[in-house]
């Protein structure tokens, strides 16, 4: 492919390289929109990222950051136990249970998974996840039990 890629112009290997990641991109997304378990939601994370680790999704949730908008981490919204409800720590609203162990319909949805991972990891890193966190962290809320 490197060959190929020499012979062309930047321009023209770019729209090859995209022409390739566009139909592994739709997969993904027609997998995620399907979604209505979690496991399916990890498993689209999973293709992306190649892996997942629950040890790393729960240093993610536990763990202390600068930069955030918000929180300076997980637990200050969700508390320690992810099978329990928690509270914004700002507008004090209420909220469900993390785990989908505890709330059936957590990581079933894939918009409202990109929606809040997208809110909330901007709000406790002061960034977007990567796909690698992403799937690290899904994998940490379906191993609880």
């Amino acid at each position: 492919m490197r060959a190929f890629e020499r012979s062309m112009s930047r321009r023209a290997a770019g729209v090859v390289r995209l022409a390739l990641v566009l139909p592994l991109m739709a997969l993904v997304s027609v997998d995620m929109a399907r979604a209505n378990d979690p496991r399916t939601i990890l498993d689209a994370y999973v293709a992306q990222a190649g892996s997942a680790s629950a040890a790393r999704g729960e240093r993610l949730y536990r763990g202390k950051f600068t930069g955030g908008r918000t929180a300076e981490s997980c637990t200050a919204c969700h508390t320690d136990n992810p099978k329990a409800a928690g509270q914004h720590v700002r507008t004090h609203k209420g909220i469900d249970p993390l785990a989908p162990v505890a709330q059936r319909d957590r990581f079933t949805d894939a918009a409202k998974v990109e929606k809040w991972f997208k809110r909330n990891c901007n709000d406790v890193l002061g960034r977007e996840c990567t796909v690698q966190e992403k799937a690290d962290f899904t994998a940490y809320m379906i191993s609880i039990r």
